[in-house]
């Protein structure tokens, strides 16, 4: 069975009824810096130009590998907000399945009432951040490997 695109993991349906009862701007800043503080610590060696996110102006890092057929990601950026994006994309994709994650469309931005808080190229950084997490599980088999 695949996935609708109307599909929403379970993870990113919490995540997105969680913002939806964040009635104010400022407690869903609160809420994606906490999200960043989640995020797992990111490899020093892992930050290099294949895994830098493009288009973004803070520096954003991703990296996936699969393990027993899900996708786990890491991930990190230098902006508090920004890596706040990436710990609510990482927990809301991690462990599905790479055609899971392909299928989706980052609409639930709407969804979440992010889109209208966000500066505009916040709400690009976030497209791109999660335009690269969907392309790196295209390749996250072949070259990158899990590390410990």
């Amino acid at each position: 069975m695949s996935p609708s695109k109307d599909f929403l993991p379970p993870a990113l349906t919490k995540i997105v009824q969680r913002f939806k009862r964040a009635k104010e701007p400022k407690q869903r800043y609160e809420q994606l810096i906490w999200y960043g503080q989640r995020l797992q610590q990111f490899p020093e060696e892992q930050k290099i130009p294949g895994n830098k996110v493009p288009g973004c102006i803070s520096q954003v890092y991703i990296t996936a590998f699969l393990e027993s057929g899900k996708v786990i990601y890491m991930g990190d950026s230098d902006s508090q907000l920004t890596k706040g994006l990436v710990g609510l994309l990482i927990e809301g994709l991690q462990g599905l399945s790479p055609d899971e994650i392909i299928q989706l469309t980052p609409d639930f931005i709407q969804e979440i009432g992010l889109n209208v808080s966000l500066t505009p190229s916040r709400a690009n950084g976030f497209y791109n951040i999660f335009k690269t997490m969907q392309n790196k599980v295209l390749t996250c088999g072949v070259e990158n490997l899990p590390f410990q």
